[in-house]
Protein backbone atom coordinates (compact mmCIF):
# COMPACT_ATOMS: atom_id res chain seq x y z
CA UNK A 1 0.00 0.00 0.00
CA UNK A 2 1.86 3.26 -1.16
CA UNK A 3 0.81 6.44 1.07
CA UNK A 4 -0.02 9.64 -0.52
CA UNK A 5 2.53 11.48 -2.77
CA UNK A 6 0.45 14.80 -2.24
CA UNK A 7 -0.50 14.37 -6.80
CA UNK A 8 -4.03 12.91 -7.67
CA UNK A 9 -6.05 13.29 -10.39
CA UNK A 10 -9.38 14.85 -9.91
CA UNK A 11 -11.08 13.14 -12.34
CA UNK A 12 -10.41 9.84 -9.96
CA UNK A 13 -13.03 8.12 -7.41
CA UNK A 14 -11.39 8.74 -4.01
CA UNK A 15 -12.69 6.21 -1.22
CA UNK A 16 -13.68 7.35 2.30
CA UNK A 17 -13.44 4.44 5.05
CA UNK A 18 -14.12 4.77 8.74
CA UNK A 19 -12.00 2.66 10.50
CA UNK A 20 -12.16 2.01 14.65
CA UNK A 21 -9.54 -0.21 16.44
CA UNK A 22 -11.29 -1.70 19.54
CA UNK A 23 -9.78 -3.65 22.36
CA UNK A 24 -8.45 -3.57 26.07
CA UNK A 25 -6.21 -0.85 27.10
CA UNK A 26 -2.61 -1.71 26.98
CA UNK A 27 -2.89 -4.11 24.08
CA UNK A 28 -1.09 -1.64 21.59
CA UNK A 29 -3.63 -0.18 19.39
CA UNK A 30 -2.31 3.54 19.23
CA UNK A 31 1.33 1.76 18.41
CA UNK A 32 -0.29 0.17 15.69
CA UNK A 33 -1.56 3.20 14.41
CA UNK A 34 1.46 5.15 15.16
CA UNK A 35 3.80 2.30 13.53
CA UNK A 36 1.56 2.16 10.39
CA UNK A 37 1.17 5.99 10.05
CA UNK A 38 4.99 6.89 11.19
CA UNK A 39 6.54 3.86 10.81
CA UNK A 40 7.66 4.25 14.25
CA UNK A 41 7.46 2.70 17.99
CA UNK A 42 6.29 4.10 20.43
CA UNK A 43 5.08 2.48 24.12
CA UNK A 44 2.16 5.20 24.14
CA UNK A 45 0.07 5.89 27.63
CA UNK A 46 -3.66 4.70 27.23
CA UNK A 47 -5.57 7.00 25.13
CA UNK A 48 -8.16 9.31 26.86
CA UNK A 49 -11.64 8.90 25.04
CA UNK A 50 -10.62 8.77 21.03
CA UNK A 51 -8.23 10.13 19.41
CA UNK A 52 -8.44 10.82 15.61
CA UNK A 53 -6.17 10.38 12.50
CA UNK A 54 -6.62 10.42 8.79
CA UNK A 55 -4.51 8.86 5.82
CA UNK A 56 -4.26 9.14 2.43
CA UNK A 57 -3.26 5.49 0.85
CA UNK A 58 -3.06 3.78 -2.80
CA UNK A 59 -4.42 0.54 -2.67
CA UNK A 60 -4.39 -1.33 -6.01
CA UNK A 61 -4.43 1.85 -7.86
CA UNK A 62 -6.75 3.23 -6.15
CA UNK A 63 -6.92 6.37 -3.10
CA UNK A 64 -8.13 5.88 -0.29
CA UNK A 65 -8.90 8.27 2.72
CA UNK A 66 -8.82 6.63 6.28
CA UNK A 67 -10.37 7.79 8.99
CA UNK A 68 -9.05 5.98 12.03
CA UNK A 69 -10.71 6.05 15.51
CA UNK A 70 -8.43 4.80 18.32
CA UNK A 71 -10.63 4.08 21.15
CA UNK A 72 -9.68 3.80 24.90
CA UNK A 73 -9.66 0.46 25.96
CA UNK A 74 -10.39 1.66 30.22
CA UNK A 75 -13.54 0.56 31.41
CA UNK A 76 -14.38 3.91 32.56
CA UNK A 77 -14.78 4.89 28.84
CA UNK A 78 -17.42 1.71 27.58
CA UNK A 79 -20.32 3.38 28.31
CA UNK A 80 -19.27 5.95 25.53
CA UNK A 81 -17.31 4.03 22.61
CA UNK A 82 -20.01 3.26 20.82
CA UNK A 83 -20.77 6.78 20.13
CA UNK A 84 -17.59 6.80 18.32
CA UNK A 85 -17.88 3.47 16.61
CA UNK A 86 -21.01 4.50 14.54
CA UNK A 87 -21.15 4.81 11.02
CA UNK A 88 -17.56 3.08 11.07
CA UNK A 89 -16.49 0.86 7.53
CA UNK A 90 -14.24 -1.26 9.29
CA UNK A 91 -13.09 -2.15 12.84
CA UNK A 92 -10.17 -3.72 13.88
CA UNK A 93 -10.63 -5.88 17.47
CA UNK A 94 -6.83 -5.79 18.82
CA UNK A 95 -5.97 -8.28 21.47
CA UNK A 96 -2.86 -8.83 23.52
CA UNK A 97 -1.39 -12.75 22.36
CA UNK A 98 0.35 -12.82 25.72
CA UNK A 99 -2.70 -12.11 27.45
CA UNK A 100 -6.06 -14.34 27.04
CA UNK A 101 -7.76 -11.91 29.35
CA UNK A 102 -7.62 -9.53 26.42
CA UNK A 103 -8.50 -12.04 23.92
CA UNK A 104 -11.64 -12.75 25.82
CA UNK A 105 -12.18 -8.98 25.72
CA UNK A 106 -12.04 -8.79 22.34
CA UNK A 107 -14.97 -10.95 21.61
CA UNK A 108 -17.19 -9.12 24.11
CA UNK A 109 -15.84 -6.16 21.55
CA UNK A 110 -17.49 -7.91 19.30
CA UNK A 111 -20.69 -8.38 20.53
CA UNK A 112 -20.94 -4.63 21.43
CA UNK A 113 -20.04 -3.58 18.42
CA UNK A 114 -22.36 -5.85 16.66
CA UNK A 115 -25.53 -4.61 18.95
CA UNK A 116 -24.47 -0.52 17.98
CA UNK A 117 -23.39 -1.19 14.39
CA UNK A 118 -25.18 -4.48 13.04
CA UNK A 119 -23.63 -3.93 9.28
CA UNK A 120 -23.54 -6.93 7.22
CA UNK A 121 -20.84 -5.25 5.03
CA UNK A 122 -18.55 -4.03 7.95
CA UNK A 123 -14.82 -5.59 7.58
CA UNK A 124 -14.13 -6.67 10.66
CA UNK A 125 -10.15 -7.88 11.74
CA UNK A 126 -9.09 -9.69 14.52
CA UNK A 127 -5.41 -8.69 15.27
CA UNK A 128 -3.27 -10.40 17.59
CA UNK A 129 -0.64 -8.41 18.40
CA UNK A 130 3.02 -8.29 20.14
CA UNK A 131 4.29 -11.29 18.44
CA UNK A 132 7.62 -9.96 19.56
CA UNK A 133 6.77 -11.40 22.92
CA UNK A 134 6.18 -14.85 21.29
CA UNK A 135 7.83 -16.65 23.74
CA UNK A 136 5.26 -15.72 26.35
CA UNK A 137 2.30 -16.46 24.54
CA UNK A 138 -0.89 -17.29 26.31
CA UNK A 139 -3.48 -17.39 22.98
CA UNK A 140 -3.00 -19.92 20.51
CA UNK A 141 -2.71 -18.91 16.64
CA UNK A 142 -5.23 -22.12 16.64
CA UNK A 143 -7.40 -20.67 18.68
CA UNK A 144 -7.47 -17.49 17.78
CA UNK A 145 -8.35 -19.07 13.85
CA UNK A 146 -10.88 -20.86 15.09
CA UNK A 147 -13.00 -17.53 16.81
CA UNK A 148 -12.22 -15.70 12.95
CA UNK A 149 -13.43 -18.50 11.17
CA UNK A 150 -16.63 -18.81 13.27
CA UNK A 151 -17.20 -15.39 13.27
CA UNK A 152 -16.42 -14.98 9.70
CA UNK A 153 -13.59 -12.36 10.70
CA UNK A 154 -10.28 -11.73 9.01
CA UNK A 155 -7.58 -12.48 11.42
CA UNK A 156 -3.30 -11.42 11.29
CA UNK A 157 -1.23 -11.08 13.87
CA UNK A 158 0.86 -8.04 14.17
CA UNK A 159 3.96 -6.33 16.50
CA UNK A 160 3.64 -2.98 16.42
CA UNK A 161 7.43 -3.11 17.95
CA UNK A 162 9.13 -4.75 15.16
CA UNK A 163 6.49 -3.49 11.94
CA UNK A 164 5.35 -6.99 11.25
CA UNK A 165 2.03 -7.72 10.05
CA UNK A 166 1.05 -3.62 10.58
CA UNK A 167 1.09 -2.66 7.19
CA UNK A 168 -0.41 -6.06 6.10
CA UNK A 169 -3.22 -5.97 8.28
CA UNK A 170 -4.39 -2.63 7.11
CA UNK A 171 -3.71 -3.58 3.55
CA UNK A 172 -6.01 -6.75 3.76
CA UNK A 173 -9.04 -4.82 5.15
CA UNK A 174 -8.82 -1.80 2.44
CA UNK A 175 -8.83 -4.91 0.23
CA UNK A 176 -11.96 -6.24 1.79
CA UNK A 177 -13.39 -3.08 1.61
CA UNK A 178 -12.84 -2.32 -2.17
CA UNK A 179 -14.45 -6.10 -2.93
CA UNK A 180 -17.54 -5.00 -0.87
CA UNK A 181 -17.71 -1.50 -2.27
CA UNK A 182 -17.77 -3.55 -5.76
CA UNK A 183 -20.34 -6.13 -4.95
CA UNK A 184 -22.88 -3.53 -3.71
CA UNK A 185 -21.76 -1.28 -7.22
CA UNK A 186 -22.50 -4.83 -9.12
CA UNK A 187 -25.72 -5.49 -6.88
CA UNK A 188 -26.97 -1.51 -7.93
CA UNK A 189 -26.16 -1.89 -11.55
CA UNK A 190 -27.84 -5.38 -11.88
CA UNK A 191 -30.94 -3.94 -9.87
CA UNK A 192 -31.12 -1.12 -12.27
CA UNK A 193 -30.52 -3.29 -15.47
CA UNK A 194 -33.74 -5.24 -13.62
CA UNK A 195 -36.00 -2.14 -13.44
CA UNK A 196 -35.24 -1.20 -17.00
CA UNK A 197 -36.17 -4.19 -18.23
CA UNK A 198 -39.13 -4.52 -16.82
CA UNK A 199 -40.09 -0.90 -17.29
CA UNK A 200 -39.85 -1.83 -21.19
CA UNK A 201 -42.29 -5.00 -20.61
CA UNK A 202 -44.49 -3.31 -18.96
CA UNK A 203 -44.45 -0.92 -21.84
CA UNK A 204 -44.37 -3.25 -24.88
CA UNK A 205 -47.22 -5.09 -23.35
CA UNK A 206 -49.06 -1.95 -23.23
CA UNK A 207 -48.57 -0.71 -26.86
CA UNK A 208 -49.72 -4.74 -27.73
CA UNK A 209 -52.96 -4.88 -25.50
CA UNK A 210 -53.97 -1.40 -27.24
CA UNK A 211 -52.97 -2.23 -30.69
CA UNK A 212 -56.24 -2.93 -32.08
CA UNK A 213 -56.22 -3.29 -36.51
Amino acid sequence: MEHDTGIISEERTVYTYKLVLLGSSGVGKSSIVVRYLRDEFRDTDCTTGCAFFTQRVYHQGKPLNFEIWDTAGQERYHSVCHLYYRGANAALLVYDITSKETFMRAQLWLQELRKYVFNEEMVIALIGNKTDLNSKRKVSHEDAQAFAEQEKLLYMETSAKTAEGVSQAFEAVASQLLITDQHKRDKARRRDADMIMHGAQNTDGIHRCCNFQ
